[in-house]
């Protein structure tokens, strides 16, 4: 299968960036600081702004200095179990000179920092959760991203790992890889993959040709 495109948009957590170990680690921490149960968070914030997930189970806290504290804490422990979703360093070499942003839910601040740690290139955009004021599910952190790279979300290409997040991509107008296993989140995500490994890239003409196994 051959997908074309103008630009890529990445997800981080689950996408690019293995790191369940610190957000679990962290929102532990935070749990337990709070007396929220664990696991109501882990149900909801996967793909979502911190903000959006305190706002669900502990709305009546001071959401600037939960937000500041996450923050340290997410710095803090950005290491911590952090690794490379197979293939992606190869897959983001390949995109030197073309046109790719980083699309996420975590701050920027922490976006950057799990990225250098696991050693992958830096994007010269990225919309962190510091840069939108309605995150994932909502299309505003990929129609951000497409407008920063000044293209049309529908010439992007998007590659997510979470529900929140292919509903943003695909509400903004992009076409959806799905990385991870088991079946699409929704039935417009172009193929489900369960990591770079077998991908590649192609650029030619100003468009990039992204190359996948046909039964994917």
């Amino acid at each position: 299968m051959l997908i074309e495109t103008r630009a890529i948009l990445l997800d981080m957590d689950g996408t690019l960036v293995q790191s369940t170990a610190a957000v679990e680690l962290v929102w532990g921490i935070w749990c337990q600081r709070h007396g929220v149960p664990l696991d109501a968070v882990l149900s909801i914030c996967h793909g979502i702004r911190s903000e959006d997930t305190i706002a669900q189970v502990a709305p009546h806290l001071d959401m600037a200095a939960e937000l500041l504290a996450l923050n340290q804490l997410e710095f803090e422990h950005a290491m911590q179990g952090s690794a490379i979703v197979a293939g992606a360093d190869l897959f983001l070499g390949a995109l030197v000179g073309q046109p790719w942003a980083v699309v996420t839910s975590a701050s920027r601040r922490v976006a950057l920092e799990r990225l250098a740690i696991c050693g992958l290139p830096l994007p010269d955009v990225l919309v962190g959760s510091d840069d939108v004021s309605a995150g994932k599910p909502d299309p505003q952190p990929y129609r951000l991203g497409a407008e920063r790279l000044g293209m049309a979300a529908q010439d992007c290409l998007a590659f997510e790992d979470a529900p929140a997040g292919v509903q943003s991509a695909l509400d903004a107008g992009c076409q959806v890889i799905q990385i991870g296993t088991g079946s699409a989140f929704d039935p417009r995500v172009r193929a489900v993959v369960p990591n770079w490994s077998q991908l590649s890239l192609k650029a030619a003409d100003g468009q990039l040709l992204v190359e996948l196994p046909a039964h994917s």
